[in-house]
């Protein structure tokens, strides 16, 4: 028997995914914010990952006379963030969709952020078409000259590659005007390990929101978990941001072995002087990548990244995502 409601008795809606709390989701349209689930069979149409919907997703949303509201589908995305999930069950988890930019923050101290960490999230960024902007912060306490050194060569690598860095201070307001013309009219995901600052970063960019800010921990020099679900909020001036809880790893996944190169811009640059059309950049004669690390134009910090992602996609470890 067919339990569905009347025709009469549904008001269909378009709109912005603006929060998700897994179970939840929060849909901006028509000016108001409706409270959502996704509709029961939703979730059984292929989709392998543990959030079929994400913030900034556009969407369709039937809602019910009895005030209950479903979306029930989603428009193509431009673009998103995808990382591997931590329920081993599941192949990824799509972080945001439809973004301007994605602002990765990094700290090198207090903890300090592995640089692996960072390349396969760019690589990742530039696999899916969102620009990236790398965000050091806590440079307040990097006071004695090694620290100030390991600032400028970390800043110098990344710009050297081809990205924006932005160095701020959420005590001393270093760099907090420029984050926010780098903000300005664009929707923008945080990102970032846990303890990195991005809630202090947003409470310096929307002033009165009052983000709550968690401790790094002494025992393990970690940051604890302060947000817990992921949510769009909208900088006073113009613009909005995409809060996301923060991550310890980032597993690469969708990433075809043979274009993980195309993923790093200076390996990418550099492979057209490679002999070998084919060339994987890690045993081949006339390899013009090796050719460049061994000159150091490329970095060996990032050739390691890029060989471990390639070690990673050789496993058969992670399947497709789609």
């Amino acid at each position: 028997m067919d339990v569905s409601p009347p025709q009469d008795d549904l008001t269909p809606m378009t709109g912005t995914v603006i929060r998700s709390t897994g179970s939840w989701y929060v849909v901006r349209a028509a000016g108001e914010d409706v409270n959502c689930k996704i509709k029961g069979n939703f979730r059984l149409k292929g989709f392998r990952c543990t959030n079929p919907v994400a913030v900034g997703d556009e969407v369709e949303v039937e809602r019910r006379a009895d005030g209950s509201a479903f979306i029930t589908a989603i428009a193509p995305r431009k673009n998103y963030i995808i990382r591997r999930a931590s329920n081993l069950s599941k192949e990824f988890q799509i972080i945001a969709a439809n973004l301007d930019q994605a602002l990765l923050v990094v700290t090198l101290t207090n903890p300090v952020t592995n640089t692996t960490f960072i390349d396969r999230f760019l690589a990742t960024a530039e696999a899916y078409n969102v620009p990236a902007v790398v965000v050091i912060n806590k440079v307040d306490l990097l006071v004695d000259d090694d620290d100030r050194a390991l600032l400028r060569a970390v800043s110098d690598l990344y710009e050297y590659v081809g990205y924006r860095v932005v160095q701020v201070s959420t005590v001393s307001g270093e760099g907090i005007d420029r984050l926010r013309e780098v903000t300005r009219d664009r929707l923008s995901l945080l990102s970032g390990n846990s303890g990195v600052g991005k809630s202090s970063i947003i409470n310096s960019l929307i002033p009165g929101l009052r983000l709550r800010v968690g401790e790094v921990s002494d025992a393990h020099h970690t940051g604890m978990h302060t947000t817990t679900f992921s949510e769009m909020l909208d900088i006073p001036g113009g613009g909005r941001l995409i809060d996301t809880p923060g991550v310890k790893g980032f597993g690469t996944i969708d990433l075809e072995r043979a274009e993980v190169a195309h993923y790093f811009p200076e390996i990418f640059r550099a492979s057209k002087g490679c002999r070998y059309g084919n060339c994987t950049h890690t045993h081949e004669p006339g390899c013009a990548v090796l050719e460049a690390v061994n000159r150091h134009e490329i970095s060996e910090s990032r050739y390691a990244s890029y060989l471990s992602i390639l070690d990673e996609e050789n496993s058969g470890k992670y399947r497709k995502a789609f």
